[in-house]
């Protein structure tokens, strides 16, 4: 690797982790970097993997202050989170993955949609404490195994996906529900190191370089966020899941 190379995916763990923390999609910074220096696809996926889970690690911390209260929901979901990422870790290193590229944007713009329109959403299907126990208690596991699935296959948007989807399931404020996608996204990371690290094609130079950066963004993003009023983090988010669903749309076709 030369050190032109190693700047580049230093500026891009920096830009991905601060992203990762704030909106979700800061994948879509780091993946690119890493064809760009070469790497093939598959390489490029997992490696990216591996070197954005530090940086979700990072932004727990940053965010810490608005887990409080929110131990027992982790408990219960972690669980879920940890199958379904192990389900989209198998899929992506046993399946060809030109199916799911041409899913992912789609998914991307949906998740993007779906938080831009949350209040209508929820006038739909009624606030979450209006559900019976039963049904309170399985849609947010079905989010996030779903999430996890997805992540384990294609982490980029992940971020956004998990905050859009448990907004409309939890009644709790954007900045909590982005603190709790941290975990979330911390966990997919973790699972997603185990089984790459001993199954995929990581290269590990490019790893050792974009750790460090996704960490300290991922940190200074974190605590970003928690400045931020909540309409204008909902519109930081929606601008940026725009964006990262239309790029990746224009990359499948």
């Amino acid at each position: 690797m030369t050190p032109a190379q190693a700047a580049v995916l230093l500026l891009a763990g920096l830009a991905g982790g601060l992203v990762n923390a704030v909106a979700g999609g800061g994948s879509l910074i780091t993946f690119p970097a890493l064809l760009g220096i070469g790497l093939p696809p598959v390489s490029a996926n997992v490696s990216n993997a591996l070197s954005v889970a530090p940086g979700y690690g990072a932004s727990v911390l940053g965010s810490r202050a608005d887990l409080v209260g929110q131990g027992r929901l982790i408990r219960h979901v972690l669980p879920t989170a940890v199958l379904g990422t192990v389900g989209g870790s198998v899929l992506l290193l046993a399946t060809p993955r030109a199916v799911f590229d041409i899913v992912v944007p789609f998914l991307v713009l949906g998740a993007t949609a779906m938080l831009a329109f949350q209040a209508r959403l929820r006038a739909v299907v009624g606030q979450p404490r209006a559900h019976s126990r039963g049904r309170a208690a399985a849609t947010p596991h079905l989010v996030v195994f779903l999430c996890g699935l997805y992540g384990g296959y294609f982490n980029a948007a992940l971020g956004l996906l998990l905050i859009a989807g448990l907004a409309l399931v939890l009644d709790e404020p954007l900045r909590r529900v982005s603190a709790l996608k941290n975990v979330l996204s911390a966990t997919v990371g973790a699972v997603t190191v185990l089984v790459y690290g001993v199954f995929g094609p990581v290269n590990w130079a490019a790893t050792a370089v974009l750790v460090p950066a996704t960490m300290l963004g991922g940190f200074l993003g974190a605590r970003f966020a928690r400045r931020l009023p909540p309409g204008v983090l909902r519109a930081v988010i929606i601008a940026f899941g725009t964006t990262v669903g239309v790029a990746l749309l224009a990359r499948a076709f």
